[in-house]
């Protein structure tokens, strides 16, 4: 007998039998050889479009189908399982009636889906449901959904999407104790921060995940490198100095493949591009993504190039995330080294043109970033340099120092103070070497 004859027999059927008979029918359907999706299909259509069957009876042949999808012999087929449920959903999602079983059939095609890496679908599903359903009732399962979307939408690397669910899930954050739900909503919220190129922030929560101890030694070692990759990509400044103190403190980064460019940045030592270019075969894409140059940075590296100028570069800016980092830090480590430079010289260590090295400059200058002058009428660089103790509280990450100091308001008195230090403290220290070595006592006697 066909399925249209099974069903038109049926109708007859008095009502309290009729939801018996019809989940007889999905049984002998699923144990058929081989199982029809388009039958399946036809029967769903059949009881959710029929107003003699009843909603109770298309639930209840709904649900007995929700069951069938966990069993043999459609568990053990995919393909089987998502032509079934998206020929089902096809059917009610139009209906506000079978909400809480198009919940759980979204719920198991996201997992098949998920199972076979197909993440972006995966997450198409779960954005579909029905939030307000009865079964997603509780803020907890909510955010478990959110969660997951995020993650899903991270992993086919769709951050735009992604920060827009994780908006959602930090509104509902608060309503769990769950600690494995929080700490992958945390671990989400760094992996935004890491596509949207917040580099300290995401450094930051990396570096606080690599010490929770509920997590995997192995995961734990490779939120420290995410945190070292982050810190190291970060703009110059004194924000990045503070977090590479703090990770070059951290024992365990010695033991990482990224350890070398971490400690130099943190020593403010130039890097060479041989020395970038290891560093460079470890990024992921989104951090090796081309930074767009405006129309107005073009024109003026070109349009202010001046005759005594050497033709050092014709470069008009960085290209990439990694190269703008680099480039900063060379321009800060460079303030470290000189009083002043050139901008054909700063073009020249940076490989850019003198016009494009003073645009790097004035933008590091204008956020706080660099402490300089710049003279553009002799086309010089001006480096103001630090007191020592403002140097030992942030540059070396200890924090912010308060020391009372004498004011006398005048700028180059504090410098000429600082040299007399210094020279006064390497007299003292060839005195010192002098005495080991007993040169000083010979010379004394000699005199005598």
């Amino acid at each position: 007998m066909s399925l249209d004859s099974k069903l038109a027999s049926l109708a007859s059927v008095p009502q309290k039998d009729k939801g018996a008979a019809y989940c007889d029918v999905l049984k002998q359907l699923v144990s058929s050889s081989p199982p029809s999706a388009d039958d399946m299909g036809q029967l769903v259509r059949y009881v959710v479009s029929q107003d003699h069957v009843g909603l109770v009876v298309a639930r209840q042949v709904l649900g007995e189908l929700v069951k069938a999808l966990d069993e043999d012999p459609l568990k053990a087929n995919d393909e089987l399982q998502k032509s079934v449920i998206s020929s089902t959903l096809e059917s009610i999602q139009r209906s506000v009636s079978f909400q809480e079983q198009a919940t759980a059939l979204r719920l198991k095609l996201a997992d098949i889906y998920e199972s076979e890496e197909e993440w972006s679908d995966a997450a198409k599903t779960l954005m579909g449901l029905n939030f307000d359903s009865g079964r997603l009732a509780e803020d907890e399962q909510k955010l478990n959904i959110y969660v997951r979307i995020v993650r899903l939408l991270l992993e086919d690397e769709d951050s735009v999407q992604a920060e827009t669910y994780q908006n959602r899930a930090g509104l509902l954050i608060h309503s769990t104790s769950n600690r494995e739900l929080q700490l992958s909503y945390k671990l989400c919220q760094a992996r935004i921060n890491d596509y949207t190129r917040k580099f300290v922030e995401a450094a930051m929560r990396y570096h606080e995940l690599s010490w929770v101890a509920e997590i995997d030694d192995e995961e734990r070692l490779q939120m420290l490198s995410a945190a070292v990759t982050c810190a190291v990509l970060a703009p110059a400044g004194p924000n990045r100095s503070r977090l590479l103190a703090s990770l070059c403190r951290d024992e365990r980064t010695a033991q990482l493949s990224n350890y070398t460019i971490l400690s130099k940045m943190f020593l403010e030592h130039i890097l060479r591009p041989s020395e970038v270019k290891g560093f460079e075969e470890s990024l992921k894409p989104h951090q090796l993504a081309k930074i767009a140059q405006s129309s107005n940075d073009r024109v003026a590296a070109v349009d202010d190039e001046q005759p005594g100028d050497e033709p050092v570069s014709k470069r008009t800016g960085p290209s990439t995330v990694l190269d703008r980092a680099v480039m900063e830090h060379n321009l800060l480590s460079c303030s470290k080294i000189y009083n002043n430079i050139t901008f054909s010289g700063l073009g020249t260590l940076l490989d850019l043109a003198p016009a494009a090295a003073e645009t790097m400059a004035r933008r590091m200058i204008e956020q706080g970033r660099l402490r300089a002058s710049i003279d553009q009428v002799e086309r010089l660089i001006t480096f103001e340099s630090r007191d020592d103790e403002e140097a030992q509280g942030k540059a070396g990450g200890l924090g912010d120092v308060n020391l009372e100091t004498e004011d006398t308001g005048a700028p180059f008195t504090k410098k000429w103070d600082r040299q007399i230090r210094r020279t006064a403290a390497n007299v003292e220290e060839i005195v010192q070497a002098l005495h080991e070595k007993g040169l000083v006592g010979n010379a004394v006697a000699m005199t005598a």
